[in-house]
Order: structure tokens, then sequence, then C-alpha cells
């Protein structure tokens, strides 16, 4: 390894001495030109022998590389400098060729490296290394091939000498970090993850990833020492668990000897050193490897007592779980209790039910748990019997249930299993919206929020979006939510259906008449928040549907919308605003309805005025524009400062694009059906402020 490190020093000094070379070539001097010359042709001779090779100090260049001597013509830094380019052309195609040799000996050790064959790979890595010494890719790779070696310290190395190839290797620092981890440098594995934050800020969540992992092992390492400390001092709670394990190992006992020695253990474990000691102990192997135990948490035998032995097992894991990550990473290893885990959730026994969801909800709250159960559980079976445990509220656990699901849903690697499988979740979601009553509907709003967390997925939303049972199901759970003062339901529900609505959908479409008759009738509820949501259902879905406009055009939801502008709530303005732009576009209708008990549009006008959403703004602008086509509107708005506002709108915000070209169109048809209201455009220099402000936007 010192003899690379020389190589690529000495590589630079030449670098370094090559550059002095040429300052003196062009030297005024004659005789510093000349010695520039002959020292010229002592670093061509050397520069062709391999890197290894050494120099003789005390005759230099002996041979000299030109068979003709030179005569003082040739010698002139023209003629050099010839011979420098040709020498550098020469090199060149050296370096390609090398290069190609290479790439092809990579290319090979990638095939081997793909096929576990890891010697192999750092075989073909090194021989490309022996033709080109400064490729990054090769000491990279190499650094790989040797951590799957358990070869540490030479990853290591590698590492370092892709950083002198290029100092910002992000693989470089990523490959030197998991070799210090694996040697237990936790400061020096850190260093590189942090490292990398610094160089590429976007790649902070993947560093994070790691830094998790160092603290993770960090921690393992401190409880097993201080666990083995304790174990040494020979107090009583430390050797109790190793006892209890070794009795728990003996084979062919009766369920409720196990049943027992477990319960002991159980209480035994009451702290972090109880834990570690468990897993020192190969805790995990005794309880699951034991065919007993095994029988009764695949649910293969009928013994009275298998139920209770369950459950014991259960209450055990969850204990040795407790925010210990290690123990919960060593638990999702054993194959016997991954399934159980899943199948076990739909048990008809109440206690082991109850300990199963107890032990999910364990690894359901924190990320490292989270992660561990996605990438070890049958995630498709996991949620089917989670929907299942939902939907039977009289076995008392569907609370805990929907916690579950909920966390789960928090992780985008969660929804991206299931969208494949998204009826796992519809089919018992839309089954108990049809039948809300007063045994489910407590957890029925947490079940909706569940189901909104996973509708953040795309995929799992569009899914929702374009399930006819599903919108069947919303319209029977509104009815029976009104029908029944169930308002806990209510709001979150419409919230979903707004999220849901955004999309469009041929199914949506289908019921948008009913849908809109719905949320008609709940405009009327003495509750502000469901009549928000409400008309956030009405400007999302109307847009999908004519005969939806005009079936709520009909039921005077102009006025109602006007009414609801006059309020104060920010997302109420929104929607309504917006749901009042979709009418009064598509409808000549809306628009007199509108202008009919508000002539000078003052409810717009404040919106133009006062809001600093640019939904809001736009959309006001928007709808004024409609009512503009009406006749003697433009001649109503004479003496206001409508002008002066749309202008403002226009000439505004260069980012707010939609809102200038609302207020441009609005402002050019108020002009046209009113040409008085030229004169005060004129006046404020409109015209030549809309000029230079439409052609940024246009």
């Amino acid at each position: 390894m010192m003899d690379k490190l020389e190589d690529f020093e000495s590589f630079l000094k030449n670098v370094d001495k090559i550059s002095e070379l040429v300052k003196d070539l062009n030297s005024p001097d004659v005789e510093v030109q000349q010695k520039a010359v002959e020292k010229a042709d002592c670093y061509i001779a050397a520069l062709d022998e391999p890197c290894r090779t050494k120099v003789n100090k005390t005759a230099i260049n002996t041979n000299p590389p030109l068979q003709v001597p030179l005569s003082p013509q040739s010698e002139s830094p023209e003629n050099f400098m010839k011979i420098m380019e040709r020498d550098a052309e020469d090199r060149r195609k050296r370096r390609i060729a090398k290069e190609k040799k290479a790439t092809a000996f990579k290319d090979k050790g990638n095939e081997a490296f793909a096929q576990e064959d890891y010697e192999t790979a750092v075989k073909y890595y090194s021989d490309g290394l022996a033709e080109l010494r400064d490729m990054q890719h090769l000491y990279t790779n190499r650094a790989q091939a040797y951590i799957k070696l358990e070869k540490y310290k030479e990853a290591i190395s590698d590492c370092e000498w892709a950083l002198k190839c290029n100092e910002r290797c992000i693989k470089a620092y990523i490959h030197m970090g998991k070799a210090y981890l694996a040697l237990k440098k936790y400061d020096e594995s850190r260093n590189c993850f942090e490292k990398i934050v610094e160089m590429e800020p976007g790649k902070e969540k993947m560093a994070k990833e790691y830094l998790t992992k160092v603290d993770l092992e960090e921690e393992k390492d401190s409880q097993e020492m201080n666990a083995r400390q304790e174990f040494d001092k020979g107090k009583g709670k430390a050797t109790t668990v190793p006892q209890l394990l070794e009795k728990l190992s003996r084979p062919g006992q009766m369920p409720i000897y196990y049943c027992g020695g477990l319960e002991i253990l159980s209480q035994a474990v009451t702290d972090c050193t109880g834990q570690t000691l468990f897993r020192l102990n190969n805790g995990f192997s005794i309880i699951s490897n034991n065919d007993t135990v095994r029988s009764c948490l695949l649910q293969k035998t009928k013994d009275p007592h298998s139920q209770d032995l369950c459950v014991s097992v259960l209450k055990l894991w969850r204990v040795i779980c407790c925010e210990n990550d290690e123990n919960q990473k060593m638990l999702m290893t054993c194959p016997v209790s991954r399934e159980s885990i899943v199948h076990l959730v739909t048990s008809e026994h109440l206690a082991l039910r109850k300990e199963c969801l107890a032990l999910l909800c364990l690894y359901s709250q924190m990320p490292h748990g989270r992660h561990l159960a996605l990438d070890k559980l049958n995630v498709h079976m996991l949620v089917r019997n989670l929907m299942v445990c939902i939907s039977k509220p009289e076995q008392q656990q569907e609370n805990t249930a929907v916690k579950i699901l909920e966390n789960f849903a928090s992780e985008n690697k969660f929804c991206i299993q299931l969208r494949k499988r998204t009826d796992a979740v519809i089919v018992p979601f839309t089954t108990t919206l049809r039948t809300i009553n007063k045994s489910n509907q407590h957890v029925i709003p947490s079940l909706i929020s569940a189901i909104g967390c996973l509708t953040r997925d795309d995929v799992i939303c569009h899914n929702f979006a374009h399930d006819p049972e599903c919108w069947k199901a919303f319209l029977v759970a509104i009815k029976q939510c009104s029908t029944y003062g169930y308002k806990e339901i209510l709001y979150p529900l419409l919230g979903l259906i707004i999220n849901l609505s955004t999309i469009i959908s041929p199914v949506i479409q289908e019921h948008a008449v009913s849908l809109c008759g719905c949320c008609l009738s709940l405009l009327k509820d003495s509750d502000g928040g469901v009549i928000t949501r409400a008309t956030g259902v009405l400007s999302t879905v109307l847009p999908q549907s004519s005969e939806a406009l005009q079936h709520v055009i009909q039921g005077d939801v102009v006025q109602t919308m006007r009414r609801l502008l006059k309020g104060t709530g920010q997302i109420a303005t929104k929607y309504a605003i917006k749901t009042l732009t979709v009418c009064t576009a598509a409808s000549r209708l809306a628009r007199e309805e509108l202008v009919k008990s508000d002539k000078k549009l003052s409810v717009l006008r404040h919106l133009l005025g006062s809001s600093c959403d640019e939904m809001v703004s736009g959309n006001a602008a928007l709808c004024l524009a409609h009512c503009l086509e009406l006749e003697g509107i433009a001649s109503n708005l004479l003496g206001t400062d409508i002008v002066l506002m749309l202008l403002r709108h226009a000439a505004g915000d260069a980012k707010r694009t939609a809102v200038q070209k609302n207020a441009a169109i609005a402002l050019g048809k108020l002009c046209r059906s009113e040409p008085r209201h030229v004169n005060k455009l004129q006046e404020l220099h409109g015209i030549e402020i809309l000029h230079s402000c439409m052609k940024l936007i246009i």
C-alpha cells in the first residue's frame, strides 16, 4: 500500500516539474532554455517506464530516446513543444487502450459480484487497476466486494484511493462508513455519512438512515457490554434470565409447563439488561424452536392450554422488544414469529388477539419498527386481517387495529406494497361504511383517517376514486350520518371525498348528481365545519358533471355560496369562490342569480381587495369576468375602484400568473363592455402597465 502512495505522490510531483519546464522553455535566457531541454529529455525517458521502476540517480538519461543527435535548431523550444505534443498524443492513445481493458475487467468483476462470487470480483477489479490505477469505480467496486468478504481494512484503503481520484465520491464515503461500522469504529463511520450530507444535501435522507444504523449498532454494543458486566457480578436479576431460559429449553414438556416458565420470565425481564441477556442467551431461538410452542403459535394443536401458551409467548415478545431495537430486529428474523404475528390478529381468543395487536402496535409506533415489520411480514395478509378485526367491533380490539393501520400508512414503502392489493382495504372499508351503527361509530372516524393516510399515495388514491362500490358506500354513509347525527363521522368522511374527487373519474361523474344533492342538504346544517366540507365536495365534483351543475344551480347554490363568502373562514371562502366560479362559467342563470342581489358585485370586489390567497383572488377575478358578460354589469361598476383592483392583480407578483391572467381578462371585458372604464385605465397608466406585464406572463 505504501508503494501505491509513493507512485501517486510521484505522479503529482511530475506534473509540477513539467509545468516548471514549460516555463523555463519560454525563458528569454538561452542557457535556461538549454538546461530545460536536457531535463525534459530525462523526464520523457523516465515517464515511459512502469511506475515502480527505480531511476538510477547517478546516471540520468544514459540512453537518450532519440537516435539522431539534435541540431541546435531542433533543440529550440518550438521543436521541443512539438515533441511534447506527439508524446501527449501517444500517451492519450495508450490511456484509451488501458481504459478499454480496465472497463472490461470492471464489467467482469460486476458479473462475478452479482453472482455473489466476491473473491473473483476482487481479482477482476484488481486486474483492472493494474491497467489503470486512477479509475475511481474500480476502487469503490472492489471496496464493496471486500466488505462482503469482511475485509474491512482493505475496503477502507480502497475508498481512500477512490477519494484521491475524486474527493467528492459519494460511494467511497458510503462504503467507508459501512466498513468502519463493521469494525465498530462508530465516530469514524458517522464522519463518513455526515460528509455525504455536506457534499450532497439532497442525499440527507439516505445519510440519516445510515446514521440511524450507526446509532442502533452502538446502542446494541453498549447494552451487551453492560449486560455482561452485570452477569459477571453475579447479581440475582442478571443470573435469573439465563437460568429460566435453560429450563425452557427442555423439550417434550406439557404446554402448561412452558406457559408458567414464560410468565415468570416476563416478570424477570424488567429492564434493558434483562432484555439483552435474553438475546445473548439465545432466547429467541429457544422459544421459536420449541416444538410445543411452535405448534401452539401456528395453531396446529387442540390442547386446551395452547391458547394460554400463545398469550404467554406474545406477552414475552412484547416485553423483551419494548424500546429495544435490536430485540425487535431479532424477533423478525424468526419465521415462526413472523407467520404467527400476522395470523393471530384474527384469533377468536380475545386475550390472544389483544396481545398480538399490542405487539404489532409496538412495532408500528416508531420508524425502525415499521421498517422491520414491512421488510419481514406479509403486508397484504396483515392488512386484510387488520381490516377484518376493524370490521368486527364486538371483538373489542378495533381501535388498536386502526391505530396500527394508520401508523403503517405513514410509510411510503407500506403504500407501495399495498398498491396491487388495494381491494384488501377497499372492500372491508366500503362494507363498514354501509353498516354504520352505534356499535362501530366510535371507530369509523379513525378508520377514515387511516384511509386518508393511504390515499396520499397516488396509485391508491386512483384506485379508490375509480371504485364504484366506494362511491355507493359514500352516499349511503352520508345519508346515515345525516339521519342519525353522526357528525364525528361526517366531517372526516367529507374530507376524504374532497381529496378523492380531485381525480377525474367516470365513476365520480356517474354519482355526481346524487353526491351534490347530499351536499346541498348539508349546506343547511348548523355545524360550520360540515358546511365548509360540503362546499369543498361541491367545488371538486361540480367541474366533472354538467348535469350536477344544473342540479345545484336550481337548488339555489349561488345565493348560498354568496352568503358563505361574507363569512370569515379562509377554507370556506376558498371552496365557496371556486364553486361559484364553476357555476358562473357554465351557466348564464348562475351569473344572473349572483348579480340579482349584488348588482355591483361587492362580494367579489371585496375578495379582490382583501384576500392574499392566490386561489381566492384568481377565482374572484375569473368569476367577475363571467358576470361581465351580462349586459349592464360593467356600467354598474362605474365609480367603484374595480379598475384599480384588477390592474393591481394584473401587474402583481409575476409568480401568480393565473391571477394576473384572470385579472387581465376581467379588465379587458370590463373596458369592452363599458368604454368609460378606459378613461380610468388611462388615468392610471394601465395600458402601459398591462403591455409590460403581459409580456412576462403570456
